[in-house]
């Protein structure tokens, strides 16, 4: 696969994804089922891709 699925222990998934969306990185929020609301779809791209997430999960996250 050339996803993860993960979710963050202190974010709730909608805000991550919505703090992420507003730093154009595009991830997947799934609002239903409720069991799976925690977590985000995470397209593993590019190199520079994936240097862009890392840096803008840690200036959200710490």
């Amino acid at each position: 696969a050339n996803f993860v699925f993960a979710r963050h222990p202190a974010y709730a998934g909608v805000d991550l994804a919505a703090a992420l969306r507003s730093r154009s990185i595009i991830v997947r929020h799934f609002k239903r089922p409720l069991r799976i609301d925690p977590f985000l779809r995470i397209t593993v791209g590019t190199d520079a891709e994936c240097t862009a997430l890392l840096a803008a999960l840690t200036a959200i996250c710490g």
